[in-house]
């Protein structure tokens, strides 16, 4: 068996474990539909014989079966279409549930980053997450119209059989021009979604951006609406070249494949006409005859138009089948990690973020002692935030080890050792959830803990604003959204929005919600604050790194001049490592960018 069609029933096999799991007993009363289905249009065409057959031949017994098979099989008919509507949206609910579950638990799974930075990973993810949603479920209908159409050529073939072996077998092979053309057009459309997928997901970027609260006070002050508009638009033209010059192909070969059966159709209607006018047959062996030629030419253009359907959903669903079985994380010989009690070491790390890029780490030695607060200072570039990364599991050295008392961070559980850590960073979230819940993240285990939740929120200083808001912690802050009320005492409340600073805070607090953890990272924790609340935060941080093994980022000295041990880094290397005090002496870079920043605030206090 060849691998495509080995893979084609990998998928087909996916999609019925799917149903199996989401809907067994929708999935069985389908199958028993199916069987029906294919079977009574076969009945209804021989009951219409012996009802026509019995009035010709004044025959009771035949016209009563023939009207008695009729009304049977067309309210069994009538109840089979309605069943299957309401079992096809039962399924189509229960699968996309559970797709949507399986894709989003599947990249919650990777454990860095490197995926979701990943350009070409985010075209896949836009197929799996489209496809998930109906694929499986298209798949299995297919299947089951397929498994239908199958019957029906069974019992109508039959009958064209018995009219004359040739006809049945003209009619048959009719099918395998049709068969290979619609198989090639739907591996061709397969192809085409993959390639027009960058084009659709760059516009709904900006499509979303335009509708973005976030980027609407720069788009509306740059007048780049316009701008982003004519890009979206660039990019709609682009998806639907593909998908046009698709439809051209597929208009052309259908209307070459209608022609060819149309024209076979007549010269097997002509023949059974001719046979019947010559005495072979009765007025029920035409209507029987006619009905199976329609049937049939139905059933193997259904039958062929399925193939060709799965064929289609085979390469849009295998997405989602390989993106959700590469997830799964490898096994660590490490699956508890102790707490913290002799050292985090980086030994000769290097590390860059693609094959091609520049280092960010260059052979990097550092080391981190239990209760030490250390700060990294350095230019833009020069490797603290990537240290950072490297120290969550987000990405594993190049070359190197990353050690949590003696034992390296590549052979530890991600989650066991992001457990250990908490931390804010530079780029923190500003989730569209309620105050409560946008702190809670920090400790997700301990989110009905609200007496934790206010006192974060006190050290950080904005529990007095957010208990002051209009539903207090359960404010939404978005404008996006509201709060979702429904009762008839209270009407859906409008979100609020923080201010850049008062983020920071809520950012803060989050940090240290989690107090079982052992190593506590702050990235710039203060950049958005004013310089009365950045004295203020930044002495709380103090007492909250006194005796904690920490490590702190931050661009302006005097926030770090406490530590105690400062690193200096440039091009992705330590280049001074000390206290304050014996850097400065040391007259090096440190020294340099201090006293820069220090004549800055002072010139600035002179003219003011």
């Amino acid at each position: 068996m060849d691998p495509v069609t080995t893979g084609g029933l990998r998928v087909v096999r996916a999609a019925v474990a799917l149903g199996v799991r989401a809907a067994p007993g929708t999935l069985a009363l389908s199958v028993v539909m199916t069987f029906a289905g294919g079977a009574t249009p076969v009945g209804l065409a021989w009951s219409t014989k012996l009802l026509l057959d019995g009035i010709a031949g004044h025959d009771p017994a035949r016209r009563n079966a023939g009207v008695a098979g009729l009304v049977v099989l067309g309210v069994l008919t009538a109840l089979l279409s309605h069943v299957r509507r309401y079992c096809d949206q039962e399924l189509s609910r229960r699968v996309k549930v559970r797709t949507q579950v399986e894709l989003f638990t599947a990249v919650s799974a990777y454990e860095g980053l490197a995926e979701i930075e990943d350009s070409a990973f985010h075209d896949r993810l836009r197929i799996a997450q489209d496809a998930s949603g109906f694929a499986p479920v298209q798949i299995l209908s297919s299947l089951f119209t397929f498994s239908s159409s199958v019957i029906t050529l069974a019992g109508f073939g039959y009958t064209l059989w018995l009219a004359g072996p040739w006809l049945a077998g003209l009619v048959l092979l009719s099918a395998c021009p049709t068969l290979w053309a619609q198989i090639r057009l739907a591996r061709r459309h397969g192809e085409m979604i993959v390639r027009a997928s960058p084009f659709w997901r760059r516009q709904a970027f900006y499509a979303a951006l335009l509708l973005d609260p976030r980027a609407a006070k720069e788009i509306r002050l740059f007048g780049l609406a316009t701008h982003l508009r004519t890009r979206m638009a660039r990019e709609i033209h682009a998806g639907q070249a593909e998908e046009r010059a698709q439809d051209v192909r597929t208009l052309r070969v259908d209307l070459a494949l209608s022609a060819m059966t149309s024209v076979l159709s007549g010269v097997a209607l002509a023949w059974i006409a001719g046979r019947i006018a010559a005495g072979y047959g009765t007025a029920g062996d035409l209507v029987v005859l006619i009905a199976a030629l329609a049937a049939v030419q139905s059933a193997l253009t259904s039958a062929v138009l399925d193939v060709a359907t799965m064929g289609e959903l085979i390469t849009t669903f295998g997405h989602y089948l390989d993106l959700t079985a590469a997830a799964r994380p490898r096994p660590r010989p490490v699956t508890g990690l102790p707490a913290l009690t002799g050292r985090i070491e980086f030994s000769g790390v290097w590390f860059r973020y693609a094959p091609g890029h520049d280092w960010a780490l260059r052979g990097l030695d550092l080391v981190v002692e239990r209760g030490q607060a250390v700060a990294l200072v350095g230019a833009n570039g020069a490797g603290k935030s990537t240290i950072v990364k490297l120290l969550c599991g987000f990405y594993t050295p190049t070359r190197g080890r990353i050690t949590w008392d003696g034992v390296d961070l590549a052979d530890i559980e991600p989650a066991e050792l992001r457990r250990r850590i908490r931390a804010t960073f530079q780029d923190f979230m500003t989730y569209e959830l309620s105050a409560a819940d946008n702190i809670a993240v920090g400790d997700i285990d301990g989110r009905h803990d609200r007496p934790a939740v206010a006192r974060a929120a006190d050290w950080a200083g904005i529990g007095e604003t957010l208990a002051g808001l209009p539903n207090g912690y359960d404010t939404l802050l978005s404008r996006t959204f509201s709060d979702g009320a429904r009762d008839a005492e209270r009407r859906p409340t409008p979100g609020v929005v923080l201010s850049g600073g008062q983020w920071q805070r809520l950012a803060l607090a989050r940090a240290v919600l989690r107090a079982s953890a052992d190593l506590l990272i702050l990235d710039e924790p203060s950049s958005g604050l004013d310089v009365r609340a950045e004295h203020e935060i930044h002495r709380r941080l103090a007492e909250l790194r006194d005796g904690r093994t920490s490590l702190l980022i931050s661009h302006r000295l005097n926030t770090v001049r406490d530590a105690d041990v400062i690193v200096v880094l440039r091009d992705g290397v330590v280049a001074e490592r000390g206290d304050h005090a014996a850097l400065m002496a040391a007259g090096g870079v440190y020294a340099e960018l201090f006293r820069l920043q220090a004549a800055g605030f002072a010139e600035e206090a002179v003219s003011s």
